[in-house]
């Protein structure tokens, strides 16, 4: 059941987010600084579903757990590399709405073609930074009580359960410096969207009110779902915590977004659907 679940939400994952891509790159219409960050998207929303599923169904069809140490440090590698760098490009994408919406006469100026590649690749390197400093920190730590991960995949919480010594009070801390972090990053994207709703308003015909909140009803909808599975997967209390409820929210989190996001977009873009 697990093997057949995955499957299914794999393919659906990859070919959306491949038809996204093929898009994208063949038609020139859609090459704007808001397409090139949905471009981004894809890539990071393929990276991060594949980080995790194939191993999991590998395991589901041949009935087996294991998972060598290299390879689940380096399963937490790159989740985290594409995780984070999906939070920061988010950000950049409530910014590119906001000039586009608030400023469009300084549109070509602010997101030129150099501009949005600086942003993307910040965007990437940022979360290889981010990822690197976790993994060699979670995997630092000696781990004295088993060697049993209560997870689909391997995850910096579940490690960290493992270990007996004091010395995972440094990953503790890199936890709440990153909290702290996707916090500033959605209290940016709030920003952004309050400013957009009010130029938006001002908008003197329905057309182009209706024209830009469709633009941002995509974007708005995939944050909101990235950030509260997020949120709810690492931030729920300790006592509704249980093992099934984990898987749950682990499938939430990291699974459901990677194949939703490429839905949502396409459904309301009329540019897209034309292209597909």
């Amino acid at each position: 059941l697990h093997f057949w679940l995955f499957l299914a939400i794999y393919l659906a994952a990859l070919l959306a987010n491949g038809l996204i891509i093929t898009a994208i790159a063949c038609d020139h219409h859609l090459h704007t600084p808001m397409y090139f960050f949905l471009l981004n998207l894809s890539f990071l929303d393929l990276g991060s579903i594949s980080t995790t599923l194939p191993k999991a169904m590998a395991n589901s069809l041949w009935d087996t757990r294991d998972i060598s140490y290299a390879g689940c440090a380096t399963q937490v590698f790159f989740f985290l590399l594409f995780l984070s760098a999906e939070c920061c490009l988010l950000t950049i994408m409530a910014y590119d709405r906001y000039v586009a919406i608030c400023k469009p006469l300084h549109y070509g100026t602010l997101l030129g073609s150099r501009a949005c590649v600086h942003m993307a690749a910040a965007a990437w390197g940022g979360g290889f930074l981010y990822a690197l400093v976790h993994t060699a920190n979670a995997f630092s730590v000696p781990l004295c009580r088993g060697n049993v991960v209560d997870q689909f995949f391997c995850e910096i919480p579940q490690i960290l359960k493992l270990s007996c010594s004091q010395s995972y009070l440094r990953e503790v801390g890199l936890i709440v410096v990153s909290i702290f972090v996707f916090f500033v990053c959605f209290i940016f994207i709030v920003l952004s969207y309050v400013q957009i709703f009010r130029a938006a308003f001002r908008i003197p015909s329905q057309q182009g009110r209706h024209k830009a909140f469709s633009t941002c009803v995509p974007h708005l909808s995939i944050v909101s779902l990235f950030l509260s599975t997020g949120m709810f997967a690492y931030l729920k209390p300790p006592s509704i915590s249980s093992l099934s409820l984990d898987l749950v929210v682990a499938v939430l989190y990291a699974v459901v977004p990677p194949a939703l996001n490429p839905l949502i977009y396409s459904m309301r873009n009329q540019e897209l659907k034309e292209a597909l």
